[in-house]
């Protein structure tokens, strides 16, 4: 892994300032930050590439008709016109960083560019909340890796008190194949799976069909992958970063009385397939660059990961430091004008595997990735209960309530029950950045 492939540049310096006024200390979006995304406006204009800066969109499209791009080469100019974010996952990492650099300077209100941009604010800024965010890209596969540990370990002691990880936890990165068609953006509306559970009764056991009663979260991080690999080409460890063009937030919604019926011998089906939900902004590795952690720290008993998983760069600075929050807004809650109440508080440090493991474990076989598939981490719980990923964790599996501010309780969610799901990034002499939210509403 190149110790230059994620550096701390220009672009991140503290005192950047944009002349987009909303930006100034956006807790969010501020000029550090550059997330792009993909969004369409009541116009009829049709999907269109962004960024998020303060509460604004740049359109960029409309950046590009108004000459204020010139600077970009042919492939990038061209990914930046398309409707969906594939092609500029597709560039290489030098690339991709070479657009953050004219996005930085365009919006800087101390540049050439950024005072010609500003002349022309009218026609290049949308106001986010006139925009309805669509997902980034077009995701031909989408697998979800099971690397919280913490959650591992939890939902292990379910089925095996005595021993919660399986033998191969520590030595493989364990994923399942999701399904990408029904991946949606923040915002859409969760319609109560009905499936196939096993409800106990007098005479024992037996299977029925119905709706889940068993409606629970997973808080995860959503990886989304680059340029990719030929089919039999792995990635080797050292060069896995160039091959995640970016972030986002995950909500892996899982039905966990279908799940408990089903998943022996194959893993999770019905119990997920329903609805995933992604926040809609990719922030970008380069955005992260000061948020960068070590790998998860392993005890003096654990396995140190086989040599096609083990890179020192990656070691010393794979991970990322990440504070990644939960709430729930019950439908009371909203009538009563009551605040959300956090379900949750963690951070992406607690994964025993970086994201360059997992991109690198997936194509070891020979699997080929391919510019705009998702990766998902897996539920993220730290020790603490105070930072538990879902609800089988947080409740024990349904036996303790979650007590809500209002008297309510919940082991799991009811309809009309609101979830959102926050990402911060925060590091002494760096600005602040976002994730921006993640959130489903639950309906019958």
């Amino acid at each position: 892994m190149s110790n230059t492939l994620n550096p701390i540049d220009a672009t991140h310096e503290l005192q950047l300032y944009s002349w987009v006024e909303s930006a100034a200390g956006h807790a969010q979006f501020p000029i550090q930050n550059l997330p792009l995304g993909v969004f369409r406006t009541s116009s009829g204009s049709g999907a269109r590439i962004g960024v998020a800066i303060g509460d604004q969109v740049l359109d960029l499209p409309a950046a590009l008709q108004a000459g204020l791009l010139t600077q970009l080469d042919a492939a990038t100019a061209q990914a930046m016109a398309a409707p969906v974010l594939n092609a500029w996952m597709a560039l290489s990492a030098a690339q991709r960083r070479a657009l953050r650099w004219q996005l930085s300077a365009l919006l800087n209100a101390d540049t050439p560019e950024g005072r010609r941009a500003s002349e022309q604010q009218t026609e290049i800024l949308k106001l986010q909340a006139d925009c309805e965010m669509l997902l980034p890209a077009d995701v031909g596969d989408f697998s979800d890796y099971y690397a919280g540990i913490h959650h591992a370990t939890n939902a292990g002691k379910f089925f095996r008190p005595d021993s919660p990880l399986l033998p191969n936890y520590k030595h493989v990165p364990v994923a399942y194949h999701g399904r990408a068609s029904s991946l949606r953006p923040s915002g859409t509306v969760l319609h109560r799976p009905t499936g196939q559970l096993r409800q106990d009764t007098p005479d024992g056991p037996v299977p029925v069909f119905q709706p889940s009663e068993r409606i629970d979260y997973e808080l995860e991080l959503a990886l989304w992958v680059g340029p990719g690999n030929a089919l039999t080409q792995a990635i080797p460890i050292a060069e896995a970063d160039q091959h995640v063009a970016g972030f986002g937030l995950l909500n892996d919604w899982s039905a966990r009385d279908i799940q408990a019926w089903e998943y022996q011998p194959l893993g999770p089906f019905q119990g997920k397939n329903f609805l995933s939900s992604l926040s809609p902004w990719v922030i970008t590795s380069d955005a992260l660059a000061p948020f960068r952690a070590p790998a998860m720290a392993r005890g003096a008993g654990d396995p140190q990961p086989l040599p096609y998983l083990h890179d020192e760069q990656d070691q010393r600075q794979g991970g990322l430091r990440i504070e990644l929050e939960v709430f729930l807004s019950t439908r009371s809650m909203r009538e009563q004008g009551a605040p959300p109440h956090r379900l949750s508080r963690g951070d992406s440090t607690h994964l025993w595997w970086t994201p360059a493991q997992m991109v690198t474990h997936h194509t070891a076989g020979g699997c080929n990735l391919r510019p705009g598939d998702l990766i998902g981490s897996g539920t993220i719980s730290t020790p603490e209960s105070s930072g538990f990923g879902c609800l089988l964790e947080i409740t024990e599996g349904g036996k303790k309530a979650v007590q809500l501010p209002n008297g309510e309780t919940r082991t799991f969610l009811q309809d009309g029950d609101e979830l959102v799901m926050r990402g911060h990034c925060q590091r002494e002499g760096f600005a602040a950045i976002g994730l921006g939210e993640c959130r489903g509403l639950v309906q019958g």
